[in-house]
């Protein structure tokens, strides 16, 4: 269960940090066999010249690419697995050429990324990966012609070129990105969507009873970094002088939270979280750590109104 967890957060991550800059698709469907693609990106041209706030990973999406993210060391069968479905996209893109009567230079075809935390000297040298000098450590190249690369995310050095990646990594390594990512300005335009995915995380993560306990020491790691993000965010209202925005702020983190925990929140959900009072939110966003579907956050607002209603 933890696995699909985390790889739904590898999509979401992925998905966010890269949609500012190409068309996003996560999953995407191999239309010749029921595959399914983790993350297949396209990127805007006139936007790929601000992709190196990402550092390495910008550079890896500079062209069309497939990202194939692993929470567990991808397995022999599961790397050539991610080949036949890039074989599967190459073939589906020739076939609408050939129809269109064009010609696909080789640029359009897209990149393949496998990022697995590690892999062994054996999977490397059996796919024929090298490393190039220009990518530095962790990153191996397979022959030319399967336009493949295997990134093993905890082989990379700890710069800030390859920060965006070893937030995928595990235990250590990703423990040790989160402060690094923490470390970072406010102002970062990656810092924050980063943070909530990860709190969005350590939320489902904390509601498994099951969980190993690499992930438990996640779950403790993001915690307080939860706690004083909300209490950052109660500051700035205050430093504001402004009642108003001290509530506003605390709805637009709740909601966010909300909406990655649950889905998109319906308007009139919406509109009663915004008739909470400032404490009212906060004991909210301690709840919403327990809700599993909508109906919990309706259920707990129909307890406020009822006891709102009892003290009137």
């Amino acid at each position: 269960m933890t696995r699909f967890i985390h790889d739904q957060f590898s999509k979401d991550y992925l998905e966010e940090l890269l949609k500012p800059f190409g068309t996003v698709q996560a999953p995407s469907r191999v239309a010749a066999e029921v595959k399914e693609i983790d993350v297949l990106f396209t990127p805007i041209p006139t936007q790929t010249a601000h992709l190196n706030t990402l550092g390495i990973l910008g550079r890896m999406a500079t062209t069309p690419a497939i990202f194939e993210p692993f929470r567990n060391p991808a397995s022999v069968d599961e790397i050539g697995d991610c080949i036949s479905k890039l074989l599967e996209i190459k073939s589906a893109i020739q076939r609408e050429a050939k129809r269109n009567k064009i010609k696909i230079p080789d640029t359009e075809i897209p990149q393949l990324w496998i990022l697995t935390p590690t892999a062994s000297e054996n999977i490397i040298s059996g796919y024929g990966g090298q490393e190039k000098v220009d990518w530095g450590d962790g990153v191996y190249f397979l022959p030319k012609h399967f336009r493949t690369a295997i990134v093993v995310i905890h082989q990379l050095p700890s710069i800030p070129e390859t920060l965006w990646l070893r937030i995928l990594g595990r235990g250590k390594v990703q423990q040790r990105a989160i402060d690094e990512l923490v470390a970072l300005p406010s102002t970062h335009p990656f810092q924050r969507v980063t943070l909530e995915l990860l709190y969005s995380l350590q939320q489902n993560l904390r509601i498994n009873q099951n969980i190993e306990i690499e992930d438990r020491e996640l779950v403790m790691r993001l915690a307080p970094l939860y706690q004083e993000d909300r209490e950052r965010a109660r500051q700035e209202g205050l430093q504001q002088g402004l009642q108003q925005g001290l509530q506003q702020g605390e709805q637009q983190l709740i909601l966010r939270l909300l909406n990655r925990r649950l889905g998109n929140i319906d308007s009139s959900l919406i509109e009663r979280i915004q008739q909470l009072s400032i404490e009212q939110l906060e004991i909210l966003g301690e709840a919403l750590l327990d809700f599993v579907t909508v109906a919990d956050l309706e259920l707990w607002l129909s307890q406020q109104q009822n006891t709102t209603n009892q003290e009137i």
